[in-house]
C-alpha cells in the first residue's frame, strides 16, 4: 500500500521516509513544492547525494530555477512513478496531498497579465469582487489568506467560471486516502522552532550561503525557486542589504512563521489522517 508522510518543516519527515524506504522497500516521492527546484539542495533540505543512494527518489529537483511549477505539473508527473516501486510520498506541501487523495479540478492556467492586475488589487478590492463573483467560495475561505482569495478572483477573471463550481467538477483522486497509509507528523510547537534554528545554523555551515551566491547571476529571473525560505534573506544579505545576522535571524523567522501555516493546514485538513507525535 502507498504509504504518505506529511508534517511541517523540519518535523524528521525526510528520514522517516528513508527508513521505510530501507526497511520496507519502495520509492521516496517528493511532495514538497519547494524541493522541485534545481539549484536550492542545502537550502530547501532536498536528500542529499548520500541518501538518494540509499534508496530510489524522484521529483526531486526537476524543475529550472527559472520555471514556476504548479500543483496540475506535479499530479501529471505523478502517473508513471506510481506504476512502479511502492510510492512513499514524502513532504510539507498540503496542498498536494489534497490533489493527490481529493482530485484537482482542470482549471486552465492564469495568463500573467490577470496575475499581475491581481497582485496590484489590495486585497480588500479583491474580497469585494469575489464576493460577487464567486460567494460561495468568499464564505468557505480564510479571508485573511491573500493567496486564497487572489486565487479565486484570478480564476473567474479567467475562465468566467466560479473557483467553486471548477472545484464542485473534479475528477477522482489519483491515490484516494483510504487506499494508502497516511502519517501525519504532528510536531510541538517548541520543539519544532529549536528544530528549525538548529537546521538552518546547519544549512549555513554545510554551504546554504554558497548555494546562494552561485544563483545571485540569475536571482532576477528566479520562478517558483524564489519562495525557497530563506533564499531572499541569504540574497539580501549578498547584496549588501543584510547583515548574514540579520539574513540568519529573518529566515528562521520565516521558517517559523512557514511551519505554524503548515500546522494550521494540517490540524484542519488531515483529521482522517494518522498522527504520529513529534517527538
Amino acid at each position: 500500500m502507498p504509504v504518505l508522510i506529511a508534517g511541517p518543516t523540519a518535523s524528521g519527515k525526510s528520514a522517516l521516509a528513508l527508513s521505510i524506504a530501507e526497511r520496507q522497500g519502495g520509492q521516496i516521492v517528493n511532495a514538497d513544492a519547494l524541493q522541485v527546484y534545481d539549484g536550492w539542495r542545502i537550502l530547501t533540505a532536498r536528500p542529499t547525494a548520500t541518501e538518494e543512494a540509499r534508496a530510489p527518489h524522484a521529483l526531486y529537483g526537476h524543475v529550472p530555477f527559472e520555471a514556476n511549477y504548479s500543483v496540475g505539473d506535479w499530479l501529471r508527473d505523478l502517473p508513471p512513478i506510481l506504476e512502479g516501486a511502492r510510492p512513499i510520498i514524502t513532504g510539507g506541501t498540503g496542498l498536494y496531498f489534497r490533489a493527490l487523495t481529493e482530485g484537482l479540478a482542470p482549471i486552465p492556467p492564469v495568463p500573467p497579465a490577470i496575475r499581475q492586475a491581481g497582485d496590484a488589487l489590495p486585497l480588500a478590492e479583491l474580497l469585494h469582487d469575489l464576493d460577487q463573483s464567486d460567494p460561495v467560495l468568499a464564505a468557505r475561505i480564510d479571508r485573511r489568506n491573500r493567496a486564497r482569495v487572489q486565487r479565486g478572483w484570478e480564476v473567474f477573471r479567467t475562465t468566467g467560471t466560479p473557483l467553486s463550481v471548477w472545484q464542485a467538477d473534479t475528477a477522482p483522486p489519483l491515490l484516494p486516502l483510504d487506499q494508502t497509509h497516511a502519517l501525519l507528523l504532528d510536531a510541538d510547537r517548541d520543539w519544532l522552532a529549536a528544530r528549525i534554528e538548529a537546521r538552518f545554523d546547519l544549512m549555513l555551515q554545510h554551504g546554504a550561503l554558497d548555494e546562494a551566491r552561485a544563483n545571485l547571476p540569475r536571482w532576477s529571473k528566479a520562478g517558483g525557486s524564489a519562495n525557497a525560505i530563506g533564499a531572499p534573506e541569504l540574497i539580501a544579505h549578498l547584496q549588501g542589504r543584510l547583515t548574514l545576522d540579520e539574513a540568519r535571524s529573518s529566515a528562521i523567522i520565516a521558517s517559523r512563521q512557514y511551519a505554524k501555516r503548515q500546522r494550521t493546514w494540517f490540524r484542519a485538513r488531515m483529521s482522517g489522517w494518522q498522527h504520529l507525535a513529534q517527538p
